[in-house]
């Protein structure tokens, strides 16, 4: 819910309410005299002030939660995950050697291991 600030005609108090949306352009009661007050605008909104970091991650928080960025869909039509392999250039070959009568080792890894 939003917050809210009015001020009393009455003895000048300004306060703050928390109240919904559909009650935002009704009068709220003065916490010291009781007085019915308008609503005011006291200080300006904390939007309008934002440095540009901030408000660039604000919109990256509201951009993400309709429309999140994907690598299946950013640069290209490549469908492929990040680190497929297949078609990066960079990836090297497997470091699994295979000898001549099919088995495999793994002479970069530490021999007490078990690969799954």
């Amino acid at each position: 819910m939003p917050i809210y600030e009015y001020q009393c005609q009455d003895c000048g108090n300004e306060f703050t309410a928390l109240r919904p949306m559909a009650q935002s352009h009704a009068a709220s009661d003065c916490p010291d005299c009781g007085q019915s007050s308008p609503r005011v605008l006291i200080t300006a909104p904390a939007l309008a002030c934002l440095p540009g970091e901030a408000r660039r991650a604000y919109e990256v928080n509201e951009r993400s939660a309709h429309a999140p960025r994907s690598s299946r869909t950013e640069g290209g039509s490549s469908k492929h995950p990040a680190g497929c392999g297949c078609c990066s250039p960079s990836v090297g070959r497997s470091k699994t050697v295979v000898s001549a009568d099919g088995k495999k080792a793994f002479p970069h890894k530490r021999p007490w291991m078990i690969s799954h």
